[in-house]
């Protein structure tokens, strides 16, 4: 799976691996990686934006968060697509994992995480149209991350607001802020506010 552009033909390019090493390229992407998870386990999100407390609900936060950082490489040159797809591989490689741990046999891992990575694939186009003006992104969020549960509808328009907060925040930094392992989120939403 791969969500990376590939390179023009013929470009001459050093590598992430050729500058820092392999072991350090792991590193960068684990510490990227490690921010994203972290800040998708706020209890905040759960608390005060409704946000499903289940599996399904903990997976769509690590998506909404992979999605913003994977958007501001995905458009760049040089390392940041080699990162970008880094980050992706090890977010399917920790969803593996846990669901071996949660009992999954062989055959049923391969199936939940081919469905996952077609769910990924359908959030991040409907986010991006949803942060673009294409579409609507409270819209995307309730059949995605709410997926329709009965929920405040100024919920998820507090969610909508910090997703695009976000990723005008993330959109100031450059690539280059995030080859050099600076990734940070703001705060949770504390309570559910009008817009300003």
């Amino acid at each position: 799976m791969s969500i990376a552009a590939s390179k023009p033909p013929g470009s001459l390019e050093i590598t992430m691996f050729g500058i820092f090493g392999k072991n350090n390229f792991e590193t960068l992407t684990q510490v990227l990686y490690t921010t994203i998870v972290e800040q998708s386990r706020q209890p905040g999100f759960y608390q005060n934006c409704g946000v499903p407390d289940t599996p399904d609900g903990r997976f769509d936060m690590i998506v909404v968060h992979s999605f913003l950082v994977l958007r501001l490489l995905k458009g760049e040159t040089g390392d940041a697509p080699d990162l970008a797809q880094a980050v992706f591989d090890l977010m399917f490689a920790d969803m593996d994992q846990n669901l071996r741990e949660m009992g999954s046999g062989d055959l049923g891992v391969g199936k939940k995480i081919k469905a996952m990575a077609e769910a990924f694939y359908g959030r991040v186009e409907a986010y991006e149209a949803g942060l673009t003006g294409e579409a609507s992104l409270e819209e995307a969020l309730d059949r995605n991350l709410y997926r329709q549960t009965t929920i405040d509808p100024a919920q998820i328009a507090s969610f909508a607001r910090y997703m695009r907060r976000e990723a005008g925040h993330l959109e100031e930094k450059t690539a280059k802020t995030l080859l050099a392992g600076d990734l940070s989120f703001g705060p949770v939403p504390s309570l559910v506010e009008e817009d300003q």
